[in-house]
């Protein structure tokens, strides 16, 4: 596949990634081919923990193997692909090498390979060289790299959503470009879409995700001021829960302003006795 070729499949796909908003205003002016890609929200859908797929090993391993936990990241991509899915992964792990938390300690992280023609040792491969870029000690035990026959592909993809088409004369499968975050029990929690995953979004997903779990104070504080917004697989800011927060620390400030004052009003009235 030319540079030329990737680039015309890979243009539109990135426009429907960026949100379902997005998606369904693109959708009319798309090539008939792409009109078939995207993804279709299934928050809170359970994902088939008893489908069988071949780790980077080669062993058979069903997906509910790798959630009971801790959150989990998941993505789907080919391992071949020319382009978009090496995005998506650098801009993964890019992300990853900037969080407190680390992969196979706070959470998992999952590739799916949706190729079914692909091996494990494809999966190895790929496994080894982002364990290099991540670089951290141990995530070897929490970040796997699977492949699997059309069937348990076909449940997983539908479970999330996630529709992408084989172009025959391309020899390329065209897909959207998106991350998601499951739940510990393997329940679709959140949705990122796009090659870029701000650390902030992911690290307020994977935290929400664990319902509480991992992360600080600090997440709480933010999870009460940011809120998910499916529509553009962000968080934003929660206005009126801010305005709250800017009243509490208004009326803190004031009560310790008064306590001071009191304070120093009895010292006085205590000299001057």
């Amino acid at each position: 596949m030319t540079r030329g070729r990737a680039l015309r499949l890979l243009v539109p796909v990135l426009i429907v990634a960026l949100s379902p908003a997005a998606a369904r205003a693109e959708e009319q002016g798309r090539p008939q081919a792409l009109r078939e890609v995207g993804i279709d929200q299934r928050l809170n859908e359970q994902i088939p923990l008893d489908a069988t797929f071949r780790d980077e090993a080669g062993r058979e391993v069903r997906l509910g193997q790798y959630v009971g936990e801790k959150p989990t990241i998941l993505v789907m991509a080919y391992y071949q692909c020319p382009m978009l899915c090496t995005l998506v992964l650098n801009g993964l792990v890019g992300t990853l090498r900037t969080l407190s938390f680390d992969v196979g300690k706070e959470f998992n992280v999952l590739t799916v390979s949706f190729n079914p023609s692909e091996t494990p040792e494809l999966a190895a491969q790929k496994k080894e060289n982002y364990l290099r870029e991540y670089g951290r000690p141990g995530a070897g035990e929490g970040w796997h790299f699977l492949t699997g026959e059309p069937a348990s592909i076909a449940r997983l993809a539908q479970a999330l959503g996630y529709r992408y088409k084989y172009i025959p004369e391309e020899k390329q499968f065209a897909h959207a470009a998106a991350i998601m975050v499951l739940t510990p029990e393997g329940r679709i929690a959140r949705y990122f879409y796009g090659v870029e995953f701000p650390p902030r979004d992911l690290r307020l997903g994977l935290v929400e995700a664990s319902q509480g779990k991992i992360g600080s104070p600090v997440d709480a504080l933010m999870l009460f001021c940011y809120q998910y917004d499916p529509e553009t697989g962000k968080y934003g800011a929660m206005v009126m829960n801010l305005v709250r927060l800017g009243g509490i620390a208004t009326m803190a400030a004031l009560a310790a302003f008064a306590y001071r004052s009191w304070r120093r009003e009895r010292a006085h009235a205590v000299r001057s006795a």
